[in-house]
């Protein structure tokens, strides 16, 4: 029969996140965490290394709660992302890839093209902080610059993306639905 202090450590130690956990969290989301990885590399190649090297991490990390692993696959993808990419090297463009064209007929493609087209550090702040909603805190501690900077890029950003209505005639603009805006 187990001590209570047993019963405490054993339900803590259930508490934390299993391989399988993580495997149901990248296959629950598998789709918007690819599209997470396109946005952040604006590359079909890169988006894959970014993916694998998160489904990597996850089987090696021990210390997530399980109520937590959702949020860490996401945070360990944009940080994979930032390894392969760089985007403070300010090291050019890259190779990109369309969206619309690799994924023909789906809703949505000219918008993600249009975040594609976005330098590196301005794309990444962009979906940091507007798709994924990090504080400018955050996207300053994961890309190791100011928050001055942060704020400055993401103006930038924005201005150098389309107006919603000039990538849709419609009213209703198709981007949060097709870029699954997340919490």
């Amino acid at each position: 029969m187990l001590r209570p202090e047993e019963k405490k450590i054993a339900k803590f130690q259930a508490d934390y996140a299993t391989p399988v956990d993580f495997c149901k969290v990248l296959e629950s989301d598998i789709e918007s965490l690819y599209l997470l990885a396109f946005l952040l590399t604006a590359n079909h190649e890169d988006a894959e290394q970014c993916f694998g090297a998160t489904v990597d991490a996850a089987f090696k990390e021990q210390g997530v709660f399980k109520k937590w692993a959702p949020s860490w696959v996401k945070r360990s993808l944009i940080k994979n992302a930032i390894q392969i990419t760089s985007p403070l090297s300010g090291r050019g463009m890259g190779k990109r890839d369309l969206w619309s064209v690799a994924q023909r007929g789906m809703p949505g493609g000219d918008e993600i093209d249009a975040v594609t087209r976005l330098v590196p550090l301005e794309r990444f702040i962009f979906v940091m902080s507007f798709l994924e909603r990090y504080s400018a805190s955050e996207c300053s501690v994961l890309l190791g610059c100011s928050m001055e900077k942060v704020v400055q890029v993401r103006t930038r950003a924005l201005r150098g993306l389309p107006e919603p209505d000039a990538l849709l005639p419609r009213a209703e603009s198709m981007f949060s639905r097709s870029l699954q805006v997340t919490a």
